[in-house]
């Protein structure tokens, strides 16, 4: 039997977050559920978690989130799972600088910075796990996707990174990555669409117009599995003797891996071109 664990999670307050942090409390894991805004943490102490406030988005924040967090379990903290995030769509050419910057604070800096605040307890302990939740897009481009690829290929650089210098402390880092999951990624990929991206004024108006109606659209894409199915692989990872390095979800995302292993550049571009035309359909969260 794997002893309870205290597990720290962010991005709690629909999708994976939630899907996760209720599965491994029904393993028997005490999770602290945090989300962005106070609403949602209201929400989650409502459905019987602990649960803090945590806006990756802010140092001060995060810091008060880990104070909070270590006040509830007496210091202890077993994993961390780095899963809040989102997706901004948009060509390379029509990301704004805001842009860029916003989705790397969100889906990078952020984690990285809670993690350094989570090493000295797991240092002190002489155990842990970090796990970060990715994407099929942290390995394998497709376009009008740039600002959300770069930072997850960024992120699992890191990870790999973090990895390494761990080796021999018992601290053990793993990386998530999922493909189509039922979420509400795709509205709010819609909502940062709409803020960044001057639709109007781009040469990629047909396009876009393509990418409006499938973000805006309810029909599942095909192999989209629900977010337990994530937080099978997350229960893994903090619980296995032997975690994997990478956990790989959905059908996309196991095929893409092949197929990058296996085809040259060349021929592998035109399949990424083409699944890149289902935008919001093929990533974490169900992009």
């Amino acid at each position: 039997m794997t002893p309870p664990r205290t597990v720290l999670m962010t991005g709690c307050s629909s999708g994976i977050g939630l899907a996760c942090a209720h599965v491994l409390r029904q393993r028997g894991h005490r999770v602290i559920a945090s989300a962005r805004r106070q609403w949602d943490v209201a929400q989650l102490k409502g459905e019987g978690f602990d649960a803090v406030q945590l806006d990756l988005d802010s140092s001060a924040s995060i810091a008060q989130g880990m104070e909070q967090t270590l006040a509830q379990t007496s210091g202890r903290l077993d994993a961390v799972i780095h899963n809040a995030g989102f997706g901004q769509p948009g060509a390379v050419e029509d990301l704004p600088r805001q842009a860029l910057r916003e989705q790397f604070e969100t889906n990078l800096f952020g984690p990285i910075e809670l993690t350094r605040h989570v090493m000295p307890v797991m240092r002190a302990q002489g155990a842990g796990r970090i796990v970060f939740v990715s994407s099929v897009l942290g390995f394998a481009a497709m376009p009008w996707r740039g600002a959300y690829n770069s930072s997850k290929f960024a992120l699992e650089g890191m990870a790999d990174t973090l990895r390494l210098e761990l080796r021999g402390s018992g601290i053990l880092v793993s990386l998530i990555e999922p493909g189509p999951i039922t979420s509400r990624f795709r509205a709010h990929s819609l909502e940062k669409l709409r803020a960044h991206i001057d639709i109007e004024a781009s040469v990629h108006l047909d396009k876009y117009e393509a990418v409006l109606n499938r973000l805006g659209g309810l029909a599942p894409t095909p192999f989209t599995l629900p977010p337990e199915a994530v937080a099978t692989k997350v229960a893994h990872a903090i619980e296995s003797r032997r975690p994997r390095i990478r956990y790989r979800v959905t059908v996309p995302t196991h095929l893409f891996a092949w197929l990058k292993r296996g085809l040259p550049e060349r021929w592998l571009d035109p399949l990424l071109a083409l699944a890149g035309k289902s935008e919001g359909r093929t990533g974490k969260n169900g992009s």
